[in-house]
């Protein structure tokens, strides 16, 4: 095997499951500038699916089903810790944020890299950071 490391290139999505999908729907479209790629309810599991895409092209499943369970806990529950995403501009977007009724975090800047970070909460508690990158 001349190759032993495994072909991937990227993350394809993040999938995430709220307990109030119109809530949901509209901070993702709304507050995130999320663009819907499909939508589909299923009626078997009496859960919707959402397909989204963030600028940048960052795709996300918005699934939701009834009585999910609480996160246990604010950031540091076992699993996905945060929905990290990069920005070349932290200003605009805490800017952008603010004015369509977000809350996000003061500006911190990570003691190892140096670079600027908040973060804020989706309508489900799900932590999501916005990271400074020169790119």
């Amino acid at each position: 095997m001349a190759d032993s490391r495994l072909p991937l290139s990227r993350v394809h999505h993040v999938a995430l499951i709220t307990a109030d999908y119109p809530r949901a729907r509209r901070f993702y479209l709304e507050v995130m500038d999320a663009e819907i790629l499909n939508e589909a309810y299923r009626e078997t599991r009496d859960s919707h699916k959402l397909d989204l895409r963030l600028p940048g092209g960052i795709q996300l499943e918005l699934f939701s089903f009834p009585s999910p369970p609480p996160r246990p806990s604010y950031p540091e529950a076992c699993g996905l810790r945060h929905l990290a995403l990069a920005t070349p501009d932290l200003d605009a977007c805490v800017a952008l944020l603010e004015a369509r009724g977000a809350a996000p975090e003061p500006i911190r800047v990570d003691e190892y890299t140096g670079a600027r970070f908040t973060f804020l909460a989706d309508p489900d508690g799900t932590p999501i950071e916005l990271y400074e990158t020169a790119d």
